[in-house]
């Protein structure tokens, strides 16, 4: 079968990135933040500045393998398209939710055979775990909108907002997890986990009738 004239440009482009990804990872790990320029990274990785920028919009970012233009829709729009007719929210939303978190995080780059790479710099640099952690705090803004949508939820449902924080509070003990541990363990692994006994403490609990003021 002929490859289409798109799978070479592709491919260069993925191992592009990749390549920049690990520069700037090892390059933390090595020196901090500030103990090298983009230049230096550039040379590292065989490209120029330009190229540096038309696929990232800074070191932190090439880091943690943060795409200047992230290109989700395919995923959105399975989300979406996984929701209830409005007869009621998706027995399955968590999990749908869930694995688009799992999803950003492939495309993240911050895979097992990558991790200890971006440990060691998470360890030089602290501040690269914030940054981390404020992405999936916008992240949880943006999951409360796309369930609204998803399950056809009258505006102001406070449950859009509760499926969003669970999972995304969920994520970011994993991400901590993730990146403390010294065991290959992957994030899907750590994430399952936590969200199994999320549902199994959901269970369990009966709502108690409210005497008086909370």
């Amino acid at each position: 079968m002929k490859e289409s004239a798109e799978g070479p440009r592709e491919r260069r482009r993925t191992e592009t990135v990749n390549s920049l990804v690990r520069a700037a990872r090892i390059a933390t790990a090595e020196h901090g933040l500030h103990g090298f320029t983009i230049e230096e990274l550039c040379e590292q990785a065989g490209v120029s500045r330009r190229t540096f920028f038309n696929y990232f919009a800074s070191k932190e970012d090439a880091i943690l393998g943060i795409p200047l233009h992230r290109d989700d829709t395919a995923l959105i729009e399975a989300f979406l398209a996984g929701g209830s007719d409005g007869g009621g929210i998706s027995s399955h939303l968590l999990d749908d939710l869930a694995a688009l978190t799992v999803a950003r995080w492939r495309s993240m780059d911050i895979a097992p055979d990558t991790a200890s790479e971006l440990v060691a710099a998470v360890d030089r640099e602290p501040r690269l775990l914030a940054r981390i952690l404020t992405l999936t705090n916008d992240g949880e803004r943006e999951d409360a909108d796309l369930v609204a949508r998803r399950e056809h939820l009258a505006p102001g449902d406070v449950r859009a907002e509760v499926a969003a924080i669970t999972i995304g509070a969920l994520c970011r003990a994993a991400t901590s997890e993730y990146l403390a541990t010294e065991r290959a363990v992957a994030f899907e692994e750590i994430f399952t986990r936590r969200l199994d006994a999320a549902r199994s403490l959901f269970a369990t609990q009966i709502a108690r009738p409210v005497e008086g003021p909370l």
